[in-house]
C-alpha cells in the first residue's frame, strides 16, 4: 500500500524578511508536491505579495483548516491568521507588528503537530530582536519549541551533506556555554545525535566529539573540561553500546567528518559547530557583495514532533528585492519529509 505524502506546516517568517518570498519560490517547484502535501502557517496578504516579489504565479488559497487546503500545485495554501497589515509592512525594518506575526505563526505550527493535524514542521526565518520586541521572551526557534512541547532535553542539530553536527549548547554567552560543558548533558546530546541518524536510515550510526579547549586541551595543559567531563561522558556512552571517538580538536574532527569518518559530530558550543557548517554550506559572492547559494538544514532534535528549518536569518539587506535563494528551505523540507516518512 503506497503512503500518502505527509502534511508538511511551513512557517512563513518574519514578514519583512525574506521568509515569505523564499517561500513562494519553494512553492512554485513541482519537486515540492512530489514529495509532500505542503501549507504556509501565516498571513495570506503576506503570501500574495511574497508572490509577486518572488515573480511566480501561484493562487493563495487562505484556509482556516487543514481539510480546506488543495495541496495542489499552482496554488499555496496558507493557514491565515490575518495578524499583519501589509500597508505597514516595512522590509528590512524590526517591528512589533512583524515580530509578533512570526511567532504567531511558530505557535501555531506547534499547536497544529501537537494535534496531529501535520505530520512535521519547517520554520523560515524569524528575527529575536523583533520577536522580543512583540513580548515574547525567547532567544529563537528551538527555545519556543521546546516550552511549547514541554522538553527538557533538546538540542540544535546541523546538517548538510556528510556534515551533521549537534550542540551541547547554543544561545548562551561564550563564558556560559563553557560553564554548560557537563558530562550528563554531553550524555544526553550524544543519544539524540544517535537517535536523529537512526532517524535519517543511518545504522550503527559513529559519532565524534570535539574538546572544549584548543588541541583538545592537549592532555590537560590548556584545561580540565576534556578530563573531567568530555571523556567520561565519551566512555560512558561506548559503555552503553554508542559508537563514540574523542575529544578531537575541532579544526581535526570536522574534516574526519565531512570526508565520511563520522556520521555526526558533537559541538561544545554554538560557534564551534556553525562555523564548519556554514563554511561549506554557505557561498558568498564577492562580486555581489551578498550570500549568494545558501544551503544546510536545521533540526531541533528530541521534540515530539517534527522540525526542521531554513538555517538562515532574515536577510534584512535584500529583502523584498527578488533575489533570495530557495536552497535552504528545499532541503529543509526535504529532511522533514524523510522524518515524517521514518516515523510511519
Amino acid at each position: 500500500m503506497k503512503m500518502k505524502k505527509p502534511i508538511i506546516g511551513i512557517t512563513m517568517g518574519d514578514p519583512a524578511g525574506i521568509g515569505p518570498e523564499v517561500a513562494a519560490k519553494t512553492f512554485a517547484k513541482q519537486d515540492t508536491y512530489n514529495i509532500s502535501r505542503p501549507l504556509i502557517i501565516g498571513d495570506a496578504s503576506i503570501m500574495s505579495a511574497a508572490t509577486k516579489i518572488a515573480k511566480v504565479d501561484l493562487h493563495i488559497n487562505p484556509i482556516n483548516k487543514i481539510s480546506e487546503a488543495h495541496f495542489s500545485p499552482g496554488t499555496i495554501d496558507v493557514f491565515d491568521l490575518k495578524n499583519v497589515d501589509l500597508n505597514k509592512v516595512e522590509f528590512g525594518k524590526i517591528s512589533v507588528m512583524a515580530g509578533n506575526a512570526a511567532f504567531e505563526a511558530v505557535f501555531k505550527v506547534i499547536e497544529l503537530a501537537l494535534e496531529n493535524k501535520i505530520d512535521a514542521t519547517v520554520t523560515g526565518p524569524i528575527n529575536k530582536e523583533s520577536i522580543q520586541l512583540a513580548g515574547h521572551d525567547f532567544p529563537g526557534h528551538t527555545e519556543i519549541y521546546a516550552h511549547y512541547t514541554n522538553t527538557q532535553d533538546f538540542a540544535m542539530l546541523l546538517v548538510y551533506e556528510n556534515l551533521r553536527v549537534i550542540h551541547v549548547s547554543t544561545h548562551v554567552s561564550l563564558r556560559r556555554s563553557c560553564e554548560l560543558v557537563k558530562k550528563d548533558r554531553i550524555l544526553k546530546v550524544i543519544k539524540l545525535l544517535n537517535d536523529a541518524c537512526l532517524k535519517f536510515a543511518i545504522q550503527s550510526p559513529r559519532i565524534g566529539v570535539a574538546g572544549l579547549n584548543p588541541h583538545a586541551s592537549d592532555g590537560g595543559l590548556f584545561g580540565t573540561e576534556e578530563r573531567d567531563e568530555i571523556i567520561p561522558a565519551i566512555k560512558q556512552a561506548n559503555d552503553s553500546g554508542f559508537n563514540v571517538e574523542g575529544p578531537f580538536p575541532p579544526d581535526v574532527l570536522f574534516p574526519m567528518a565531512q570526508g565520511g569518518h563520522f556520521d555526526g559530530c558533537v559541538a561544545m558550543y554554538h560557534d564551534q559547530g556553525h562555523i564548519p557548517f556554514k563554511l561549506l554550506g554557505f557561498d558568498w559572492d564577492n562580486e555581489k557583495q551578498r550570500m549568494g547559494h545558501v544551503r544546510g538544514v536545521n533540526i531541533t532534535t528530541g521534540l515530539p514532533i517534527i522540525r526542521t528549518s531554513v538555517d538562515h536569518g532574515t536577510a534584512f539587506e535584500i529583502a523584498g528585492k527578488g533575489i533570495a535563494s530557495p536552497e535552504s528551505m528545499i532541503y529543509a523540507i526535504e529532511y522533514a519529509v524523510k522524518m515524517a516518512m521514518g516515523e510511519k
